[in-house]
């Protein structure tokens, strides 16, 4: 017995740890939780492997889906379309109406996807408010994550705490179950927000961010055989283009960069800089860039132009070396920079700083694209890439089916949970209606972020094993020890906050299928009803505001041109005022007597 809780607790430690440090890719970590628990005998191997046939995790699928459907029909685009009358309202009647209308798309949308799709949108908003767009994006993402306390659909967190509790014979979350706390939560948070993200958050232009200097681009050039630029130094080069030479490879050797270091011919250069100095590699004669990137007018009066793109968390593109992806093959255009911070994401590696083409892509990477304008318009419909609209292109809905996208995603949502049929055939269901009626193109239903199924899976199992191995059980024990100090309030509000701390290395449905177990076992150490733990594990997944890693977050962290410190600034009165509420709201609502 002791033995299997050693290696519960043993392998949910190597967890947090390889999710913290992000060496090992999500989906391999999640199978090999799996395996482990497996090989190890803790769980048989259909229990292992359970959880990716869960009704439930069906049903998440079918929903990741259906939101890209409803993105593609221009349903959040339309919505969008409104903002741009709220301007009269002044700036913070602007700011109200936005987090409102994307929280009530989020109570039955992705987080992600619906950041996503009102990003451009709002930014076109807000500079027709006269406001600033450090003050509205974080707001927009906040919103994103508050909206989906609300209802059962509102976040993949309380589909699986709704289904693990149906398997612990608890019953699972009603549709409006969570809506009594969830509501007054989400319009709390959404209040706080607007009083104080004018005031805590930085006015900060382009060239004050990132420390002063700008976001900076990193782009690749070469000298050709015969370049008037052979047996010029570095430090001549840099003054010339006024960018920092990164990394210098010749004859297949990066050198160490210096004072002394002369040019050669093929050599290769990492240059940095900011975007708007960035096309002067193109435009100095001795110098080619690597992509071969011409921004010159051609005789026929076709003048390529840049536009810049996020690749998105959900994306295939994480993870897939620049020159794998085939930017010109694929999209019909060149990557001429990329832009990376260091503060959310990995920097660049040693054996990247050879070539763009070695560097693997990162969610919440900035691309700086070129190529016909008619090519970068097109790439609004590519799923793996979020198009800004800072060089003047801006998303349209790619069908007029906006309405009938928005009727069948309701209608399998009802379906499901009246019960007339079953969550996971009412989610197929509904993908495959909008695929035959054309609200969703075929090829982007397996376009999903295959991660958050993997992890989801392998989660559930975690906690599966957690229950049986008696770990759960173990730490509840601990927990409910604190129920004589302040009682069932202070024991739920530990709980609460270790999944808050937990939710920003391991993700919200993670830390909740983790924390789940002993919330359980702490409740019943106390004498108490269960239910009310399990919701305040729920709710507090969806409270973890004070970093950029959640996934929306991450898509408006460059756009705003934030710092890692400005997320504490407003994440941490509204995460500390979340934990509040729920304290008081949670045994209000799901009273903490004993059974």
């Amino acid at each position: 017995m002791f033995t299997d809780i050693s290696l519960v607790l043993a392998i949910v430690l190597v967890t947090i740890v390889l999710f913290s440090l992000e060496r090992i890719p999500l989906e391999v970590t999640s199978l090999a939780v799996v395996c482990l628990l497996g090989l190890t005998g803790v769980l048989t191997p259909a229990e292992a492997f359970a959880g990716f046939s869960n009704e439930t995790v069906i049903f998440i699928f079918a929903l990741l889906a259906m939101t890209e459907g409803l993105a593609s029909a221009g349903v959040m685009h339309r919505a969008g379309a409104w903002l741009s009358h709220l301007g009269r309202l002044g700036p913070r009647g602007f700011l109200l109406g936005v987090m409102v209308l994307v929280a009530a798309f989020s109570s039955v949308v992705s987080n992600t996807v619906t950041t996503a799709a009102f990003l451009p949108v709002v930014l076109r908003g807000a500079k027709a408010a006269g406001l600033r767009r450090s003050w509205v994006l974080m707001p927009l993402a906040f919103a994103s994550m508050l909206g989906g306390m609300g209802f059962l659909y509102g976040t993949s967190t309380n589909l699986v705490v709704s289904a693990r509790l149906e398997d612990l014979g608890l019953g699972p979350i009603g549709l409006i179950e969570l809506t009594p706390a969830g509501l007054p939560l989400a319009l709390l948070g959404i209040v706080l927000v607007v009083l104080l993200a004018p005031r805590l958050l930085p006015v900060r232009t382009g060239a004050e961010a990132d420390g002063g200097q700008g976001r900076h681009f990193v782009t690749e050039a070469r000298v050709p055989h015969g370049s008037r630029l052979v047996g010029k130094g570095l430090d001549w080069l840099e003054r010339r283009l006024g960018l920092e030479v990164v990394s210098l490879t010749q004859a297949g050797s990066m050198l160490a960069l210096g004072p002394g270091v002369l040019l050669s011919p093929g050599d290769r250069l990492l240059l940095s800089g900011r975007r708007r100095d960035i096309l002067r590699p193109v435009q100095l004669r001795g110098l080619e860039t690597a992509h071969g990137v011409d921004t010159r007018t051609s005789r026929r009066g076709s003048e390529p132009v840049l536009a810049e793109a996020i690749v998105q968390p959900t994306s295939g593109l994480a993870g897939v070396r620049v020159g794998d992806v085939g930017f010109s093959r694929r999209f019909g255009v060149r990557l001429l920079a990329l832009h990376r911070h260091p503060s959310i994401q990995r920097p660049l590696r040693s054996q990247e700083l050879g070539s763009l083409r070695n560097v693997r892509l990162q969610p919440g990477d900035a691309l700086l694209l070129a190529g016909p304008r008619e090519r970068l318009h097109a790439l609004v419909d590519e799923p793996t890439l979020l198009l800004m609209p800072d060089l003047g292109f801006l998303p349209l809905p790619r069908r007029s089916r906006a309405l009938l996208a928005g009727l069948i995603f309701v209608a399998a949502l009802v379906a499901g949970s009246s019960g007339a049929v079953s969550l996971a055939f009412a989610g197929v269901a509904g993908v495959l209606l909008m695929v035959l009626t054309g609200c969703l193109d075929a090829k982007l239903v397996f376009r999903i972020d295959w991660r958050v199924v993997l992890l989801i899976g392998s989660m559930m199992a975690l906690g599966l094993a957690m229950e049986k191995s008696g770990a759960g059980q173990l730490l509840g024990g601990f927990a409910a020890g604190l129920a004589e100090v302040g009682g069932p309030r202070l024991v739920l509000l530990c709980l609460m906050v270790l999944t808050v701390i937990l939710s920003i290395p391991m993700s919200n449905q993670a830390a909740a299928l983790v924390m789940l177990p002993v919330a359980l076992s702490a409740a019943s150490g106390l004498g108490v009803d269960p239910r009310g733990f399990a919701m305040g594990i729920a709710l507090a997944a969806s409270c973890s505001f004070l970093t950029p890693l959640e996934p929306s977050c991450m898509l408006v962290y460059g756009p705003g041109r934030y710092r890692f410190s400005d997320f504490l600034r407003l994440g941490g009165p509204l995460t500390a005022l979340m934990l509040a509420a729920l304290v008081l709201l949670v045994p209000w609502v799901w009273p903490l007597h004993g059974r």
